[in-house]
């Protein structure tokens, strides 16, 4: 694919934000780059402008993005490290009263930061052949991210031409589900590229969508084919029927053997159906994975119970949809990292309600109109409505 030259990155692609953590923010992209084995002008790329991204431009919900308000919480956030001094003079001087910029705390891991990660990797990985090749410096993180963007919607385009054949020898049996199969991409098969393409023609994304479409070379194609070939990573399918895709998932492979999954992928890009969820956790328990949880699991809904549960309870499975996570433990633990799946969840036990109204704003109103209140909660809730401010809930 033929691309023009885009004008130099201006100093204005970013903004300005008092980030706490910035350092360690950094360290992470870096850590995560040389793991995946990106190429040197990808990593440094990664360092540059997909820091200065995450630090001044990067919104999302907490405990992804989150404003320090005192000492207290920034120690919570910093954990054993001390923190700046000049950042304790910051918090000292807000608590005064005089009025300075906020200051912020960004998880250098959270799903928001890897899935820009995953799609800028992918972007820079395939410029190979275009007019940015050996100049990535020049393009900024928004420009990366909408060309990105753009690229992706004139594959959907491209979905019905050049139809290419299911090739059953590249796949292999994985795990069978409820209502069809994992398969897994075999590397070393001499029509993996070809299945690929099949793929991504049934699937309408990108992850076998080459430039050169006789040949199965180049492009974003290109970028995930050695990326199996080279054994960094695994690349599995969900097939309902005759061969038919319906979910793409892809790992890479780390220094220890683990997998950390990167992408959950439904037809055009979007969040497998529902009633896969069962199948997906059946996969994600099957594999050898990580702690990390992808924002696209998070999306259908599906979690990965902290270590601290896990080892107080050695039968419970690690990965497992929100529906699944019905003691107090579980559901106080969602209410802190994850409120935004709370809507999911039938909240019963008066202390996680208690919880959930504490943090009304936080988690937005769904979630409470889907909880049968308990009394005493009903009643706090009816005063906080008819003397605001006198209660320690508000309405």
């Amino acid at each position: 694919m033929e691309t023009r030259p885009i004008a130099p990155a201006m100093t204005s692609a970013y903004q300005a934000r008092d980030v706490v953590n910035a350092p360690s923010i950094k360290q992470h992209i870096q850590q995560r780059s040389a793991a995946r084995g990106d190429a040197d002008e990808v990593a440094a790329w990664l360092a540059n402008h997909f820091y200065r991204h995450v630090v001044g431009n990067l919104l999302a919900d907490a405990p992804a993005v989150l404003r320090i308000d005192d000492a207290q919480q920034l120690q919570e956030l910093a954990g054993l490290q001390e923190p700046a001094r000049w950042v304790l003079e910051r918090l000292a001087r807000q608590q005064a009263g005089e009025a300075l910029p906020a200051l912020w705390w960004i998880q250098p891991d959270s799903a928001a930061v890897l899935t820009l990660e995953t799609r800028l990797v992918e972007f820079l990985s395939t410029r190979k052949g275009t007019s940015l090749e050996g100049k990535l410096q020049r393009i900024n993180c928004p420009q990366a991210l909408a060309r990105w963007t753009l690229e992706h919607l004139a594959f959907e385009k491209k979905q019905n031409s050049g139809r290419v054949a299911h090739s059953q020898h590249a796949v292999q049996g994985l795990l069978r589900g409820q209502h069809g199969t994992f398969v897994e991409f075999d590397a070393r098969s001499p029509q993996l590229r070809q299945e690929m393409a099949y793929e991504s023609q049934m699937m309408g994304h990108c992850v076998g969508q080459f430039a050169n479409r006789q040949g199965f070379s180049g492009g974003y194609g290109e970028h995930y084919a050695t990326g199996l070939e080279s054994g960094r990573m695994r690349l599995f399918s969900y097939r309902t029927g005759s061969a038919q895709p319906r979910i793409t998932v892809n790992a890479y492979v780390q220094a220890d053997g683990s997998l950390q999954i990167e992408q959950i992928k439904g037809k055009q890009n979007r969040p497998p159906i529902a009633r896969y969820a069962a199948d997906v956790v059946g996969l994600l328990n099957h594999l050898p994975l990580n702690d990390e949880v992808p924002e696209d699991a998070l999306a259908m809904g599906i979690v990965r119970r902290p270590p601290e549960l896990l080892q107080a309870h050695p039968g419970l499975a690690p990965w497992c949809t929100v529906q699944a996570l019905r003691t107090d433990d579980e559901q106080l633990w969602l209410v802190q990292q994850h409120p935004r799946l709370l809507p999911l969840l039938e909240l019963h036990s008066p202390l996680v309600q208690w919880m959930v109204a504490a943090r009304k704003d936080a988690v937005g109103h769904e979630a409470l109109e889907r909880m049968h209140l308990s009394p005493a909660l009903q009643q706090t809730l009816l005063l906080a409505k008819q003397r605001p401010g006198r209660t320690g809930v508000r309405a």
